[in-house]
């Protein structure tokens, strides 16, 4: 059994493929029990494994540890894949029930942030199930989240998602993360960032 106890001790660790079947583990209620993720099909270990290892070489894939436990996790994707979406990404975030509302996730957020601003990224954009009702698949929360963390809402895409016998809204939210330049710097993939450049964000590798 996992301690929820919040005031023990979270630690921000890089994600390697080897930590996939925890994240996993994390994610699968996600998928079965709510809207948050439009999957219909808990994926494979093999598949999550591969979409960490794709992410991880250019993008920030951050977890959250309690002892030896994951608690919640964040990374970033390519926003799109034409070249000049280079310089914005799409963000994910899920946490371990039980540790919703801790403080993990801006923890995890910030660090991502931070993150990002390094890899000379400007644009974080947050694609989120929305529908007006709350319902038991379905709430009002990671809207709430983001907006704590300073995003704004862009637009909506209506019931553009069928799942659970019902129909979901999407919607989109959208960070700064620095003033745009005139030419900006090329990315830097995620994994040129140094291990001592992470840590002084308090990263652990």
């Amino acid at each position: 059994m996992i301690d929820c106890t919040k005031n023990q001790t979270v630690t921000l660790w890089k994600v390697t493929p080897k930590d996939s079947p925890e994240l996993l583990e994390i994610y699968k209620p996600y998928v079965t029990d709510t809207a948050i993720s439009f999957e219909y099909n808990v994926p494979s270990q093999k598949e999550f494994m591969e979409r960490v290892s794709n992410t991880v070489k250019n993008y920030p894939y951050i977890a959250a540890r309690q002892g030896d436990t994951i608690v919640g996790y964040t990374c970033a994707g390519p926003f799109k894949e034409r070249a000049a979406y280079n310089w914005a990404v799409e963000t994910t975030i899920y946490i371990r029930p039980g540790f919703v509302h801790s403080g993990i996730g801006r923890r995890l957020y910030t660090a991502l942030e931070q993150c990002l601003r390094l890899q000379n990224i400007f644009n974080a954009n947050a694609c989120i199930a929305w529908q007006g009702d709350e319902d038991r698949y379905l709430t009002h929360n990671s809207v709430e989240f983001h907006s704590h963390m300073g995003y704004t809402m862009v637009g909506t895409f209506h019931k553009c998602g069928y799942k659970f016998h019902r129909w979901y809204d999407m919607v989109w939210m959208e960070k700064h993360l620095g003033s745009h330049p005139a030419i900006p710097d090329p990315v830097i993939p995620f994994e040129q960032l140094s291990p001592s450049l992470l840590k002084t964000y308090g990263i652990n590798v």
